[in-house]
């Protein structure tokens, strides 16, 4: 049914539960895993006089290599598991972009991810990727809450 999952993570606990329900599904579906985890060029979580605060490069830099340990995440489980599996990172305003152009230059079938990451303000000021994945999408998209 389903041979390509894609599977965003933030890192957050529920994405890491969308990661095992990924690897369990095709571990017995005979699918294939593409993690993937993108990193923002911003850091929308400080907020000053109503304006966002631009990165650092270090901090930006700091983010892409959390986004490397979380797809790095998700081959360790899959390996552990026998399941195939490839990762990604990218880098984007907009995560939901590259979700989309990742499950289909990947040719996915469907997309296992978080109902949401972000808590608080940031939450708030971003919006929600998964929304944004779900309105956007062409394919199934599995959500995990």
């Amino acid at each position: 049914m389903f041979k390509t999952i894609l599977v965003p993570t933030d890192g957050s606990p529920l994405s890491d539960k969308a990661i095992e329900a990924a690897i369990t599904f095709a571990k017995g579906a005979g699918s294939k895993v593409i993690g993937i985890s993108v990193s923002e060029p911003r850091d929308y979580s400080h907020v000053s006089d109503g304006m966002s605060v631009s990165d650092s490069k270090q901090a930006f830099q700091d983010r892409c290599a959390i986004a490397e340990a979380n797809v790095g995440k998700i081959a360790a489980a899959a390996q552990a598991a026998n399941v195939p599996c490839e990762t990604v990172t990218a880098r984007s305003v907009n995560p939901y972009e590259e979700i989309i152009k990742a499950a289909k230059d990947h040719q996915c079938d469907v997309i296992f991810m978080a109902s949401h990451g972000r808590k608080g303000l940031s939450a708030l000021f971003v919006g929600s990727e998964t929304q944004k994945v779900l309105a956007n999408s062409t394919i199934p998209v599995l959500v995990f809450r």
